[in-house]
């Protein structure tokens, strides 16, 4: 594992959803080399899916920039990924990061659906996205709500179809930081195990 630490940003993409914040493309393109200016590593830079100011954006902005990673948002829906790659077609580094609700609420409420089938989703959508770009980042929504053990399966099974980066996000704002401290500690632990062949112990 590399001691590097890597800067993401997404002012660009979740910072707009601030009330009053709405940018335009010109806006954003200033934005996004002030942020390549300061040395963020990754730039989240829109939602193609969801806009068509959106998906220019995502594809002005991988032209403005040379050295960061231009990264787009989806859902693990495969019209999502497909517009994602086609907005990052003129970065020189691009990322697509896709995802998918994983706690008890998101799958029975919003997916009416099942564990198992959630990490079905999940795979495929990272699988599908690697078809198009290397560099996949896998969110699991609400996992500040999801059981840990459950989510350690999830974040195994996207990470063996290929994600690069895992994002564990606290989406309802519902742990304190110590107890997402605690859940991030327990996810390093299972995959470690895992990796050295002793998850099954």
């Amino acid at each position: 594992m590399s001691d590097k630490l890597f800067i993401f940003d997404t002012t660009l993409r979740d910072g707009e959803q601030v009330p009053g914040c709405q940018l335009n493309t010109v806006e954003k393109i200033q934005v996004a080399k002030q942020l390549e200016a300061l040395g963020v590593d990754v730039i989240e830079a829109g939602f193609p899916i969801s806009s068509p100011g959106d998906f220019n954006s995502v594809i002005e902005i991988s032209k403005a920039v040379t050295w960061p990673t231009i990264c787009a948002l989806t859902r693990a829906v495969e019209k999502d990924i497909d517009c994602a790659a086609e907005a990052l077609q003129y970065a020189k580094h691009k990322r697509i990061h896709t995802g998918i609700g994983t706690s008890e609420s998101h799958i029975r409420y919003k997916f009416n659906s099942t564990p198992e089938e959630i990490i079905e989703r999940a795979v495929r959508a990272v699988k599908y996205a690697k078809r198009y770009v290397e560099d996949v980042e896998f969110y699991a929504e609400d996992a500040g709500r999801t059981d840990n053990e459950y989510l350690a399966r999830v974040i195994d099974a996207v990470t063996k179809a290929g994600a690069t980066v895992c994002n564990i996000p606290d989406t309802t704002g519902f742990r304190t930081p110590y107890e997402y401290g605690e859940k991030i500690k327990y996810l390093c632990w299972c995959l470690e195990r895992r990796s050295s062949g002793r998850g099954d112990d």
